[in-house]
């Protein structure tokens, strides 16, 4: 199953619904004074989730892809650091880190998936 477009990705679709998510979040619930650190820091690592997703597939060549990929879900897990921190420092409610988490999880999966699938077309080539 070839894909044209990074944005026809499932692992890209629900990454970007979580950082849209997440952008709400820092929006809504992290008070201004944290625009320049923790508020920063989320919404760069949410960001480069998608970004590396896109940028592996324009790569053409399997073992870059899973690099991208490989770095993409380094940054879903620092986006989980940050919103935990969020939660320590009291900006965000256990009820709103638990509902993410588990957006981080399905993204976990989708993108572990999606790294399979590519180790699988690499070795099969």
């Amino acid at each position: 199953m070839a894909y044209n477009s990074f944005e026809e990705l499932n692992v890209y679709k629900e990454c970007r619904r979580l950082k849209v998510e997440i952008i709400k979040v820092c929006e809504k619930e992290i008070p201004n004074e944290e625009k320049y650190s923790l508020i920063s820091q989320i919404k760069r690592s949410s960001r480069s989730v998608t970004a590396n997703i896109a940028e592996g597939h324009g790569r053409y060549h399997y073992q870059e892809n899973i690099q991208f990929c490989r770095q993409a879900r380094g940054s879903l897990t620092e986006t989980l650091e940050h919103l935990i921190t969020a939660f320590d420092e009291g900006y965000i409610k256990e009820g709103k880190l638990e509902e993410l988490r588990i957006e981080y999880e399905r993204c976990l999966k989708l993108l572990n998936g999606y790294i399979a699938y590519l180790k699988r077309k690499k070795m099969n080539g």
